[in-house]
């Protein structure tokens, strides 16, 4: 495979929406997804009202790429080689006696390496993205409390969690006003969300005037997609995208055959009826990858045309899209933003600043003291030398399935199209593919060899 990675070489430019060309205010967003699920389990499932209550110091416990055991209530956080780094009892941090006695540099029960761990199963739950990292901290203080006030040892609150899910977040949701996120989100939109900067929708437009077909895929629903590109791209956001698939239940709509996930027709936000095949551009719902190739091959005149998708989610996005459908991946990774030298960057333009008093969830994408980097780490307990240092599962599965990773599409708006980038293979440096710099906890230990 070639060392280098160009959009100029693509015939089709695909995106997901949330946290992709969709940028969340994250120490706004975050508050909001946390009080949809806590106010629920309070006031529907009678769980203890200290839920409701956090502080921004409770943050720090967010990091991306935790596994949630359901039944023990245990978190962790892996190395790439399936042992286990840290972990925690709901928000309480194991000491490394504690830690060696559970899980003792073992193979954790439920690793599978490569392809055959799915993110999320009966028996666990791995924290990849934005969306779900406000529930991290839920259900770590719902063991807590469970802990404290009833002396559990076995856990059983997910179904609670997936009850709050189809509460604030099922597709009649937005219109009839369920829950708190979706009324807030329509309320207040400038609090939660960025506009896409002019550099990007200069960008969007170039793509698609050097002959590009562009593509949205957002698992978010027609409606709720609706509302979020006319903020963010403005009211003639269809121009640019020749199709828009929504409700696209991702991973599945790349995983799935065509007949477990027809394409469905939309009338004002709402699905009619099931499609044979994908035959013409346009808005859609559910569908299928191996369908829209087909329709690809029609709209490029190409047996094989090039796809590429941007996505910010390891499980949703790049490795589906990678795994089944062999397109050319772009990873969209805030921990670059907030990776400067631990400095944060500004994580919202400063006319926002003070405008929204109260307690501020810290940015996601900054560094968790509790967890440590998400790239890289050392046994806890051990001494941090060079043979104790691991590689983390979050990172391996960046060089294996991503193309090439960025903090955000603003980083590369202002590149020629025919810009090569360095592209992560097996034969480069687990680097090679982070766009503008690797993160800098890696630079420092390139010359060192991980584990």
């Amino acid at each position: 495979m070639a060392q280098h990675f160009s959009l100029a070489a693509c015939d089709v430019v695909g995106f997901d929406l949330d946290h992709t060309l969709c940028r969340y205010n994250l120490p706004e967003s975050a508050v909001l997804i946390y009080n949809s699920f806590a106010q629920f389990l309070v006031k529907e499932k009678g769980y203890d009202k200290e839920l409701l209550t956090v502080t921004p110091e409770d943050w720090d416990f967010c990091c991306k790429g935790l596994a949630l055991d359901m039944e023990d209530g245990n978190f962790i956080k892996l190395a790439d080689n399936g042992t286990v780094l840290r972990a925690s009892h709901g928000t309480k941090m194991m000491a490394p006696e504690a830690l060696a006695e559970e899980y003792g540099g073992k193979e954790w029960k439920y690793f599978m390496s490569d392809t055959g761990m799915a993110c999320r199963s009966g028996k666990y739950y791995f924290y990849d993205n934005y969306f779900d990292l406000p529930g991290a901290l839920l259900c770590a203080r719902v063991v807590d409390s469970l802990t404290k006030n009833n002396g559990q040892k076995t856990f059983d609150f997910w179904k609670d969690i997936v009850a709050g899910i189809q509460h604030n977040y099922k597709m009649s949701a937005f219109k009839e006003n369920c829950g708190i996120y979706f009324p807030e989100i329509k309320r207040d939109p400038g609090r939660y969300l960025h506009t896409c900067p002019e550099s990007v929708k200069k960008w969007l437009r170039q793509l698609k005037n050097a002959g590009k077909i562009l593509l949205l895929i957002t698992s978010s629903h027609s409606d709720y997609c609706r509302l979020l590109c006319e903020y963010i791209l403005g009211n003639d956001f269809t121009d640019l995208f020749a199709i828009v698939i929504t409700n696209a239940l991702k991973p599945g709509f790349f995983s799935h055959l065509p007949s477990q996930r027809p394409f469905w027709t939309l009338e004002n936000d709402e699905e009619q009826e099931a499609l044979p095949s994908l035959d013409k551009p346009g808005w859609y719902s559910q569908g299928n990858a191996v369908h829209l190739y087909e329709l690809l091959k029609k709209m490029t005149g190409k047996s094989e045309p090039k796809v590429v998708y941007f996505g910010d989610s390891m499980h949703s996005d790049i490795f589906p899209a990678r795994h089944y459908s062999n397109w050319e991946t772009v990873l969209i990774l805030e921990e670059l933003r907030g990776d400067r030298d631990g400095k944060p960057e500004e994580s919202e333009p400063l006319e926002k600043k003070g405008k929204y008093e109260g307690p501020k969830a810290k940015p996601l994408n900054t560094l968790s003291k509790k967890w440590g980097s998400f790239f890289i780490d050392s046994v806890s307990g051990l001494e941090n030398t060079e043979d104790s240092l691991f590689y983390t599962w979050s990172c391996k599965r960046i060089s294996t399935y991503s193309t090439i990773a960025i903090p955000s599409i603003e980083a590369i708006a202002e590149l020629p199209l025919d810009y090569k980038f360095s592209r992560f293979s097996s034969s480069s440096s687990k680097t090679a593919g982070y766009y503008p710099d690797p993160p800098s906890i890696l630079s420092n230990i390139e010359t060192l060899t991980a584990k």
